[in-house]
């Protein structure tokens, strides 16, 4: 075989061959936003659960079993927001790699809020001595987050790293960018007192310094003691609370119900994003209009 030939043949088998992407799985939507970052350009994540569905207490479907099936790695929350996954994970996705955000030792987390008429646990049979899992409502914890991603992608595709890790790169400039934007937007209002239905946004009230009084229903979803919807109502009535909000698939009455002020502003807050597209702009969306929600019935109660 003459020498050019070999040469030839040598060459193109040093090419190497276009790897097919990750199979990369994630738990929510926030999460899937940012994992549709770092992977442009490369591939596609699948989501499980789809935003309008509550992650506290549901039943893994058929087709979402199967979008666990051969998956090369599954980010998701943790079992604290989750645990119904738990055990398909380990059965439907066993050869797959797990990141758990949650669980990450740079990950800044809160413990659950309860009201002191519960810190002895009498009234109802949930353990709330644990972590809040809302943590994606920290932008902060985000821009680490896409790093995470990016690492571990690029650990199981290193054809593809510098991509996944420029991808990353990028999209924590721009959420640092977010952070300023959303500080100057909820200045104004960072004094307002309100109240919520459910309590899921700590991370984001603790990060932009927001005045939440009161909640109806804990982080995980528990229902309020009695003691606790009087200390609401205590609440409502001492703190001139002009604002309180619900949630998607809520009746709004439940929190006009409790309420003496029959001035306060009924809105709406959203930590899942149930009416907005997926894609690698939802994360932005979601907390951009979670800032809009609290300057708006501000405006509105004025």
């Amino acid at each position: 075989m003459p020498t050019f030939i070999r040469l030839m043949i040598l060459a193109f088998l040093a090419i190497p061959a276009n790897a097919e992407a990750v199979k990369v799985v994630a738990d929510i939507a926030p999460v899937h936003a940012l994992v549709t970052q770092v992977m442009q350009g490369v591939g596609e994540p699948d989501l499980i659960l789809r935003p309008g569905a509550s992650p506290h207490g549901y039943a893994l479907r058929t087709s979402q079993a199967r979008t666990l099936q051969g998956a090369g790695l599954v980010v998701w929350i943790g079992p604290e927001l989750t645990p119904w996954l738990q055990k398909p994970l380990t059965s439907l996705a066993s050869g797959a790699r797990t990141l758990a955000l949650l669980s990450d030792e740079q990950t800044m987390t809160l413990p659950f809020r309860i009201g002191e008429d519960e810190e002895d646990g009498d009234d109802h049979d949930h353990d709330h001595h644990g972590v809040d899992p809302h943590a994606w409502l920290d932008p902060q914890n985000a821009q680490h987050w896409l790093g995470l991603i990016a690492d571990n992608l690029s650990e199981m595709d290193p054809q593809n790293a510098e991509t996944y890790q420029a991808n990353a790169a990028r999209a924590q400039a721009e959420l640092q960018g977010l952070i300023v934007e959303l500080q100057e937007t909820l200045s104004p209002v960072q004094e307002v007192p309100f109240v919520t239905y459910h309590d899921a946004y700590q991370y984001f009230e603790t990060r932009f310094e927001l005045n939440n009084v009161g909640f109806v229903t804990l982080s995980d979803g528990a229902g309020a003691s009695p003691a606790r919807v009087v200390a609401l109502q205590d609440s409502l009535k001492a703190k001139d609370v002009a604002c309180a909000f619900s949630e998607p698939g809520v009746d709004p009455g439940i929190l006009q119900g409790i309420s003496t002020n029959s001035g306060l502003t009924l809105a709406l807050l959203d930590p899942m994003g149930r009416d907005l597209p997926l894609g690698s702009e939802f994360y932005s969306a979601l907390l951009r209009d979670m800032a809009q929600s609290f300057v708006d019935c501000v405006q509105d109660a004025d």
